[in-house]
């Protein structure tokens, strides 16, 4: 078994259905079994995110923290978290994020709130955080 910290820690909103489905999306395609998960819901997330001073009652984005606990640690967010999830994905995936650098941050970033903004209304929102499926609760931080 590996470390959890040396794995990419995805932050989602875990009663976002369109996060949900980010979530299944990765977990479909990470055939090197490297990504991990945690809502920003939980306590994992809520600690992670504290270190840099982010309100975690905020759920309008997701976060990629590469290292996690360790010396180099880094948060990502929004378009640059995306960008990274899909080029560690490869393939298809890889090749989008790699034509989404050609795009600025800024215009990347606005792109993504409009989404954000609107990803309830239009994508829908659960009651509770869906649970993983038994195969897949490995890679879950959340209790």
């Amino acid at each position: 078994m590996t470390d959890r910290s040396t794995n990419p820690l995805i932050l989602y909103d875990g009663v976002c259905a369109l996060c949900n489905g980010l979530v299944r999306f990765v977990l479909k395609r990470d055939r090197g079994d490297r990504f991990r998960f945690a809502s920003l819901q939980s306590e994992p997330a809520r600690e992670i995110l504290s270190r840099y001073g982010v309100n975690s009652d905020v759920l309008d984005t997701f976060y990629l923290v590469l290292d996690n606990g360790q010396p180099g640690e880094q948060i990502l967010s929004r378009s640059q978290a995306t960008m990274r999830v899909l080029a560690e994905l490869r393939g298809l995936p890889g090749v989008f994020a790699t034509l989404m650098r050609i795009v600025p941050r800024f215009l990347r970033d606005f792109f993504y709130n409009l989404v954000a903004r609107s990803r309830y209304r239009v994508f829908g929102k659960y009651d509770v955080c869906p649970l993983p499926a038994p195969g897949d609760r490995h890679k879950f931080l959340d209790p």
